[in-house]
């Protein structure tokens, strides 16, 4: 009778060989499911990515540089440069010492700070309302929402009903009117349907009311969303000029956005009034205006890298359920 030893043997060694050889085609699969790009690829992607970034820095470069700069170096560069002569923050002493554009800019800060908080609390409050199944209203109240999406009221209507509400040259205007937006609130609705169920009736249990649900149970999980939509809300209100410029006929109560499209864009000469006081020398129109950019964009680009880490999870999460 024969050794079935050397069988056994060599049916391990056909396992083996077959496993490697498995083994050895997956690895291929996927290191040919994901080639490295060739050199033309990569100097073509560099490229691409280089001009990109060229056309981001170098304007902003020009701006920065415009407003540190001289009056003698700016009629020498033409109006614009992109690397000042010396550090003159002449400009910006000249914008912030009282006048029209420091006005503007409280203006500004005060009509972001409030119009963002009202948003986020009756954004947030209707979405939590929608999101609760069996709700007062519900289906109809989010039937008119998704509506307001696909179609406006006009600017004629609206300006009617900002008058006949005697919302005009008030600083209300410039909140009231944009106070909801449809798709921040559908957002925070889709996030806060993600809640788990079990959470609201364990609450239920413990006697807690829709409010306390709201405030101690939702809010504190949706800090991420709600940072997300606050940003939205907040740009918005800062760079928002069209309101101003159709509701506000008093200039002392314009925003910075409206100060900048009349002086920077229509180009009207900042006149020694217009900037205070305290202001003995005039610095360059074109130095004045960049420093007006610049200080307009100052405030989101110190936002930004803040709340840049909850837009993942913010929009993503609440983008899962419609």
């Amino acid at each position: 009778m024969s050794d079935p030893t050397p069988v056994k043997t060599d049916i391990a060694k056909v396992a083996k060989l077959t496993e490697k050889s498995g083994r050895g085609t997956r690895r291929n699969t996927l290191e040919n499911g994901q080639q490295a790009p060739s050199g033309g690829e990569r100097l073509l992607i560099g490229v691409v990515l280089a001009v990109c970034c060229a056309a981001v820095v170098i304007p902003f470069l020009g701006i920065i540089s415009t407003s540190l700069s001289t009056s003698q170096h700016l009629n020498q560069a033409g109006g614009f440069t992109l690397w000042p002569d010396g550090f003159h923050i002449g400009a910006y002493k000249s914008i912030l010492a009282g006048g029209v554009v420091t006005r503007a800019l409280l203006v500004s800060i005060g009509v972001t700070t409030v119009g963002t908080l009202l948003s986020l609390i009756v954004s947030s409050m209707m979405a939590f309302g929608l999101s609760r199944p069996g709700s007062f209203f519900h289906k109809p109240i989010l039937l008119v929402l998704l509506f307001s999406l696909l179609f406006s009221p006009g600017l004629i209507p609206l300006y009617l009903t900002v008058k006949q509400v005697g919302l005009l040259n008030s600083y209300w205007s410039l909140i009231l009117p944009g106070l909801i937006s449809a798709f921040n609130v559908i957002v925070l609705r889709a996030f806060f349907m993600n809640i788990p169920t079990e959470l609201f009736e364990s609450a239920r249990l413990d006697g807690a009311s829709d409010w306390h649900i709201f405030t101690r149970l939702v809010l504190p999980l949706s800090k991420a969303v709600l940072a997300v939509i606050g940003l939205f809300y907040a740009v918005g209100y800062w760079n928002s000029f069209f309101n101003a410029l159709l509701y506000l006929s008093d200039q002392s109560k314009w925003p910075l956005t409206l100060v900048m499209r009349t002086y920077v864009l229509d180009n009207a000469q900042l006149s020694q009034g217009d900037l205070g006081a305290a202001v003995d020398a005039l610095p360059p129109q074109p130095a004045l205006q960049m420093a007006m950019l610049i200080i307009a964009i100052f405030p989101i680009l110190c936002v930004y890298p803040f709340m840049q880490k909850h837009f993942t999870t913010g929009m993503l999460t609440g983008a899962v359920k419609g």
